[in-house]
């Protein structure tokens, strides 16, 4: 499994025009998942994206996580984040799970997130979704 973390103001994601998910101060979680990703994985990436500490403290510095601030998470699927560049010019996303794999573990990461503690707004797995958002900073980090 792969995250795409990005610190937010607020964000908003839609299907067709309406909301489906939105967020003040957080992170908008974008998720990719690969072939052979399992619940456990989705279960420990969970706990990496509440604990991570991005959010400044009063120091100043990155010294602040979800838990610690209250904010919440737009968890958006995004198969894309799985594509392969090495060769040519058009990536290629064989190591994506196909969706009756990935949806299931999305979800999970959803449901084990909100067992941390962390309020989860999403969008619609395998839709064409609208995603707005204010990077805050920017601070943007991956994790995988």
């Amino acid at each position: 499994m792969r995250a795409v973390c990005q610190r937010v103001s607020h964000a908003e994601v839609r299907v067709d025009g309406v909301a489906t998910g939105q967020i003040g101060a957080g992170l908008v979680v974008l998720v990719g998942v690969a072939h052979g990703d399992t619940a456990e994985d989705a279960d420990r990436l969970a706990g990496k994206i509440a604990r991570l500490r991005i959010f400044e403290g009063e120091t100043g510095k990155f010294d602040r996580s979800l838990l610690d601030t209250g904010g919440a998470a737009l968890v958006v699927s995004q198969f894309t984040l799985i594509a392969d560049t090495r060769k040519g010019n058009r990536p290629s996303f064989v190591d994506a799970a196909p969706p009756e794999e990935a949806e299931p573990l999305y979800e999970e990461l959803c449901k084990a997130l909100c067992r941390e503690g962390v309020p989860v707004e999403t969008g619609i797995f395998g839709a064409l979704m609208a995603l707005e958002l204010v990077n805050d900073g920017p601070v943007t980090i991956v994790l995988g």
